[in-house]
């Protein structure tokens, strides 16, 4: 198997640190470049925790990609800049995965005809943990029988965005196959504004941040006499990189764009 040349975007965060770590450790894997918002490294070797690589670090990522020859720009950033180095990788001819969030549907539709023309894969992955996308597929199947559910997604107090992508994703796929309706009681008051969380078609999604999480969700569906609870957790960024090791082999043989990975996992 040939190498396959990886830029990573944002290796000093806590995914990127881990990602440099699985780019180093496996065989077929070489870092070609890195791309930080910070001036003061040269390269990946000069970076506290990460590994001893050459691989060299620019603050701009079209020059970046301008100047490497590279098959796969990861990008482990924040939503501004994901959707910037999506476009930016699609347009130089990299094959993008993305994990952050924040994609609206009219985006990943414009981004995918992209792809698709430039005979691209990309990626964009609401969260890279295996066990996270089979509780998302899990709870698609339970709700072909239960039609009342509520999402309760707990993250660290770091986090950006809320509702989190995963429990936004699992909405979505829920969506696909359970008649909308409105749950609780049709004449419910909510004392304090906010109390029943966010509404996405009648389902209630309810965010916590809080110190000492990681990503955490539970999926509760209930029934006449019964409760069902599918739930995920991670405890740690190594959770993920399983998911990163996939989207990154997968992403060299497909010609479009896929969002989520249960659409890549059977």
């Amino acid at each position: 198997m040939n190498n396959i040349r990886i830029i990573i975007a944002g290796p000093r965060g806590n995914m990127g640190r881990e990602a440099c770590k699985l780019i180093h450790e496996t065989e077929y894997f070489e870092l070609v470049a890195a791309i930080d918002r910070k001036e003061e490294y040269t390269y990946v070797r000069d970076m506290e925790g990460l590994p001893a690589l050459d691989a060299p670090v620019y603050t701009d990522a079209e020059k970046c990609v301008q100047e490497v020859e590279a098959d796969v720009f990861l990008d482990l950033t924040n939503p501004e800049t994901g959707k910037k180095h999506i476009a930016l990788a699609l347009q130089y001819g990299l094959r993008p995965v993305i994990g952050t969030t924040g994609f609206t549907e009219e985006e990943i539709h414009e981004l995918r005809e992209k792809a698709e023309a430039a005979e691209l894969g990309a990626i964009i992955a609401p969260n890279f943990a295996i066990g996270a996308i089979l509780m998302m597929k899990f709870a698609k199947m339970a709700a072909h029988y239960f039609d009342d559910v509520e999402i309760i997604e707990l993250h660290h107090d770091r986090k950006l965005d809320a509702p989190s992508g995963t429990a936004l994703k699992t909405a979505e796929m829920i969506k696909e196959v359970r008649t909308a309706k409105v749950q609780g009681h049709p004449n419910e008051t909510e004392m304090l504004p906010g109390a029943r969380g966010a509404n996405v078609d009648g389902m209630h999604i309810h965010s916590v941040r809080l110190p000492g999480l990681v990503a955490h969700q539970q999926v509760i569906f209930g029934g006449d006499g019964q409760i069902l609870t599918v739930k995920h957790d991670s405890f740690n960024r190594g959770s993920f990189m399983s998911g990163v090791k996939l989207s990154i082999e997968q992403v060299m043989k497909l010609q479009t764009l896929v969002y989520g990975l249960e659409n890549i996992i059977e």
